[in-house]
């Protein structure tokens, strides 16, 4: 099963997205937490910090991989579960790496990321939704939300379910093995 999950900024995106893939670890196969976002601030190590105590004890591998995403290294076993948290912080380390703007890193970031989804037997992945602002931003800002939208396509597509997380509140905008129920769980 391969799952995409969005939503708002602090709704449960991540919760949601351990929950699921513990489930699909069931029996007894290698889970993997893939971490991309690098952290910048005190909020930052805030947030790595509430993720990491919502994993505890559920038998996590973490893999730090900040870029070049479909390069996870041969030793992680991709019959395992894998849990991608998440495709915001990726972009934007392909986009402003090493203080450079790189203004078409989301193709890259797109391409890598429909790679993985495809070699991994099972997998969730985590974008945020960063759409519904109607504040314009500056040409890198919004060249950065595009190429987010470009990214979260590719994931979507190459995904078995897509959920939407808002308000503690799950929506099912995809699901094409009949894995959920009409409320949003597991069957």
């Amino acid at each position: 099963m391969k799952i995409f999950i969005s939503g708002g900024c602090k709704n449960g995106k991540s919760y949601c997205a351990v929950k699921l893939a513990s489930l699909l670890a069931r029996p007894a196969r290698p889970l993997y937490y893939i971490a991309t976002m690098i952290p910048a601030d005190g909020e930052d190590d805030e947030r790595v910090a509430r993720h990491r105590a919502e994993r505890a004890g559920l038998g996590f591998t973490t893999i730090e991989k900040y870029r070049d995403i479909d390069k996870i290294p041969s030793e992680y076993d991709l019959s395992g579960v894998f849990l991608l948290d998440s495709v915001t912080a990726l972009l934007a380390n392909e986009m402003f790496y090493n203080g450079e703007f790189f203004e078409n890193a989301h193709e890259k970031t797109g391409r890598e990321l429909a790679r993985l989804i495809a070699k991994a037997s099972d997998i969730v992945v985590v974008s945020d939704y960063i759409y519904s602002d109607a504040f314009i931003y500056d040409p890198a800002t919004e060249n950065y939300r595009r190429g987010l939208g470009f990214c979260d396509r590719a994931a979507a597509g190459a995904c078995d379910a897509v959920i939407e997380v808002a308000f503690g509140g799950i929506t099912i905008h995809k699901d094409t093995n009949g894995f959920f129920d009409i409320n949003g769980k597991i069957i």
